[in-house]
């Protein structure tokens, strides 16, 4: 991200600061994402609208901590936690995270193909090897800098929510007690539907692109050794923190948004049960008109486009600096063979799951479970790491980012715990 000059008016200038953390918590709004949330507004109306508004600075402060150790280290996630674990375990969390994004890249694949046979009548199948093959050669053939750019507006397409959940009329009085009242989950169901908007909103994958995308930055800037990029002024954490608080309230409120559309939709007319993305835009048709339907499905075709590089990308990032590969997306593909490899093998292994038996919709939300029970694993990690004053350069993160992401960690041990013995 090229720094603003101090003669740039203040618009261009706050534009000029968004970049890994507008991506990042764009991404976070996946189609795997935007189902979840789909499913627990159908499921459960709005009493889960209040998930959105306390998951914000708790997304918030992780995604800086994380920003944090890539802008102060000088290495990703992967290669900091290298430095405090050992590499069993860092080849286990990467193995754990490739299969967790492959699955989802596939019901992503999935959820979009079936969205396009829809809007135009073409074979599904045919837009899975479309899309997978588009997305592989953009994010190997384009540099960092124009791919970046690409992903920043490309979050655009997310303020589709915001409109069509206006165009539905919710009662607003109601709407707002939901918000700002908790109610406890009751049964297992809940307790599932409430880990897996955890797990999609907190996801593992967000936590490396985030820290990789500020050593991406650094390199842009003619930073290309780990010495050069140690340590960062403060300008530079402030200018991070505002990107990554507006990237992640943007993020949250996307989902608050979809969760009040299938509310005030689905729910409302005893639609529960979703088994594809082409049930969610079929039900929300008559209920909400064809231009809602529209701006659900463009939507989420939309963000596919930038959630699948960013979760096949967080693989690779891992691997690399577990095995300290060459890595990055600005070297050319011989350069980086391994990491292009596994970027590119992670999508075409979901493509490929694409075409089997596998309910697109189940996987996506067994995702976003799973995420919910392995990131708090990773958080404590991650911690460890922040508060390292020798791998932070004596810049680790202060105390209020420490309690915010300990008060994280435990709420997803409990909810974790919760889903298995309630």
């Amino acid at each position: 991200m090229k720094p603003s000059s101090p003669k740039s008016g203040p618009i261009r200038r706050f534009f000029g600061l968004l970049g890994p953390g507008v991506v990042t918590g764009a991404a976070d709004d996946d189609p795997s994402g935007i189902v979840t949330y789909s499913i627990a507004g159908a499921q459960l109306g709005t009493s889960l609208l209040w998930t959105a508004l306390l998951t914000w600075p708790l997304m918030a402060a992780v995604q800086m901590m994380c920003a944090r150790i890539g802008l102060v280290s000088g290495v990703g996630l992967a290669g900091a936690l290298r430095k405090k674990f050992p590499k069993p375990l860092l080849i286990l969390a990467g193995l754990a995270l490739f299969i967790a994004n492959t699955i989802n890249i596939s019901a992503d694949l999935s959820g979009m193909a079936e969205v396009m046979q829809m809007l135009t009548g073409l074979y599904s199948r045919l837009f899975i090897i479309l899309f997978g093959f588009a997305i592989i050669v953009t994010t190997v053939r384009f540099p960092y800098k124009a791919l970046a750019s690409i992903l920043k507006w490309l979050a655009a397409v997310l303020f589709a929510y915001v409109i069509t959940a206006f165009i539905v009329h919710p009662h607003w009085p109601s709407v707002l007690v939901d918000t700002f009242l908790p109610s406890w989950p009751r049964g297992h169901a809940q307790w599932t539907t409430l880990v897996a908007i955890l797990g999609t909103t907190i996801s593992p994958y967000l936590f490396f692109w985030q820290a990789s995308q500020e050593i991406e930055e650094e390199k842009t800037k003619g930073r290309h050794t780990e010495a050069s990029r140690r340590g960062a002024p403060l300008a530079a954490l402030k200018d991070r923190a505002l990107d990554v608080g507006i990237g992640t309230f943007f993020s949250n409120m996307i989902m608050y948004f979809i969760i009040l559309t299938a509310a005030m939709t689905l729910h409302q007319h005893g639609v529960t049960q979703l088994k594809s993305s082409r049930d969610a835009v079929q039900a929300l048709r008559p209920l909400a008109g064809n231009f809602a339907a529209l701006l659900y499905s463009v939507g989420l075709i939309g963000v596919g486009f930038l959630a699948i590089p960013t979760l096949a990308g967080s693989s690779a990032y891992a691997f690399s600096e577990t095995f300290d590969w060459s890595h990055g997306l600005d070297k050319k593909l011989w350069r980086a063979r391994a990491f292009y490899g596994v970027l590119i093998c992670s999508i075409i292994v979901g493509m490929a799951l694409s075409f089997t038996n596998i309910n697109p919709m189940d996987a996506l939300f067994l995702t976003a479970v799973i995420n919910g029970v392995l990131a708090p694993f990773l958080l404590v990690g991650i911690l460890i790491v922040a508060c390292d004053r020798g791998i932070m350069q004596n810049q680790p993160s202060s105390w209020l980012a420490r309690i915010a992401v300990t008060v994280t960690t435990v709420g997803m041990f409990v909810a974790a715990a919760a889903l298995f013995l309630i």
